[in-house]
């Protein structure tokens, strides 16, 4: 997430007004990572065909959603030239833009639109090279990110996506198999939180591949900071309506939904897993410096004080106790939310969490080879984690246990910095929208609780303005506001 731009859910039913920036540059960039986990059976060897395959006005290309299955105005929504929800499409075009170009000549890597650096993640294209060479096919630079950087590359299943249904007596079981069949060609399988995750954080969070990976040099040249919330994302990508159609294609039940609280939990899981598996890699370093990307941004950005009477610049962080003052933690953000997520889902896991996180804290203060071995002990547990809540049917209930363990005083108490009380307003956010779409909470009362997040958003609106105290007590708010629902 880019350090001026956090918005409310605007796409959600409930939501009564935009108060903040859109995520834009945010959902178009890259920053942390090992490779991704296997989508489908049939990914191997799969063909790019670009957005035109896709733009036809019997499939995802009309001015109107009308269609009887699916909208069928995709295409037009891909393009919303206002919103989050044309990000996308407008990836490769920032390139051009004066701040890319700022960027650009700082890193002397001359024109950003056809550089390598940038591409990875600002187009399809760039994603297919940094792949390198295990996908094939050519699309238009033009097309930004497409379809087929988040469906997979459809030379293998677009026929068979395109045919129609209806030719036996239970189409909604044909719908499935249809499907089924596609996910073996080669489909993402994308309601699979597990597998979203892993392909949202190619570039959200970064990949292994060459022009994935945000580095802090990079960000020190101008490029917004990187974060990643999954559901939330998602949320503001969605081109599809989730009605019984969709849960019989992608679930095999008409009733079935997206488990929006299942999705946050996986993707702070697969977030964190990420970062440390790059950090152990030779992404760790930069020269003789550490990769500063992975450290605490504000454990450093802070205003300096030099004068007779010390002015402390930081609150005391119950999580970094093994942390010598001075020392820059890691961006423990996703470990927070996941000490949260852990006591509800998998408390069996909780205490290993923890312990391993202690571990991990204070072996960065030893040596390399000391972090490198506490973080694969790290994630280790997270991979865990991640399975557990991947089989875990998380319920409206679970969302109001969730909203409880954040803003617990030993979850709390660790919002001392920016990253981590971002994904708390974030997490917050979602556990709400998750009590609507379960029905344990009216869209009206939803909507009654939309100022104090709002507000807490607001805390987190400029990281330079932001004030820890501030941020508890808006959070504090909207956690009490949505409690008196129960």
């Amino acid at each position: 997430m880019t350090t001026d731009a956090i918005v409310g859910r605007g796409e959600r039913p409930w939501a009564t007004v935009w108060t903040l920036a859109a995520l834009l540059l945010a959902l178009t960039i890259a920053a942390i990572v090992a490779a991704p986990p296997a989508r489908s059976q049939g990914e191997a060897g799969g063909r790019y065909t670009g957005v035109a395959s896709c733009a036809g006005s019997t499939c995802h290309g009309r001015m109107e959603g009308d269609g009887t299955v699916v909208r069928q105005d995709e295409l037009m929504r891909w393009q919303e030239p206002s919103t989050p929800g044309g990000a996308h499409s407008r990836a490769w075009a920032v390139l051009s833009n004066s701040r890319s170009q700022f960027i650009a000549k700082n890193l002397g890597i001359g024109d950003p639109s056809i550089a390598p650096m940038c591409l990875g993640c600002h187009s399809t294209q760039g994603a297919i090279a940094a792949s390198g060479g295990a996908r094939r096919g050519s699309v238009p630079l033009e097309d930004g990110v497409g379809c087929e950087s988040c469906h997979g590359p459809a030379g293998g299943w677009i026929a068979s996506h395109y045919a129609g249904v209806g030719t036996n007596a239970n189409p909604d079981a044909e719908m499935r198999e249809k499907h089924l069949s596609n996910l073996r060609a080669g489909l993402w399988k994308l309601e699979d939180p597990v597998v979203r995750a892993g392909v949202c954080v190619d570039c959200h969070f970064g990949s292994a591949g060459e022009g994935q990976f945000v580095t802090h040099r990079i960000m020190a040249a101008g490029h917004p900071r990187i974060s990643f919330e999954l559901d939330l994302f998602s949320s503001l990508q969605a081109h599809h309506q989730e009605d019984a159609d969709y849960g019989w294609r992608k679930f095999g039940a008409g009733s079935g939904r997206t488990n929006h609280v299942q999705m946050w939990a996986v993707g702070q899981a697969v977030a964190l897993e990420r970062s440390l598996a790059l950090f152990q890699s030779r992404r760790g370093t930069e020269g003789m410096f550490p990769e500063f990307y992975f450290l605490d941004c504000h454990s450093c950005h802070r205003r300096i004080y030099d004068q007779a009477k010390p002015v402390k610049t930081s609150l005391d962080n119950p999580g970094r106790t093994n942390i010598p003052e001075g020392m820059p933690p890691y961006n423990d953000e996703n470990l927070i939310m996941l000490s949260a997520a852990a006591r509800v889902a998998a408390p069996a896991l909780a205490d290993q969490l923890a312990a391993r996180t202690a571990a991990f804290h204070k072996a960065m203060t030893i040596d390399r080879a000391s972090a490198v071995s506490a973080a694969a002990q790290l994630q280790q547990t997270v991979a865990a984690l991640k399975a557990a809540f991947a089989a875990r049917s998380f319920s409206g209930a679970d969302a109001f246990t969730l909203v409880d363990a954040i803003s617990a005083k030993a979850v709390g108490d660790r919002l001392t910095d920016y990253s981590g009380s971002q994904q708390a307003v974030m997490g917050v956010d979602t556990l709400l929208n998750a009590m609507v779409s379960s029905g344990r909470i009216t869209v009206g009362a939803a909507a009654g609780i939309r100022a104090d997040i709002d507000r807490a958003y607001t805390a987190v609106k400029d990281p330079n303005a932001f004030r820890p105290a501030d941020f508890q007590a808006s959070l504090g708010s909207a956690v009490r506001a949505i409690g008196a629902l129960r």
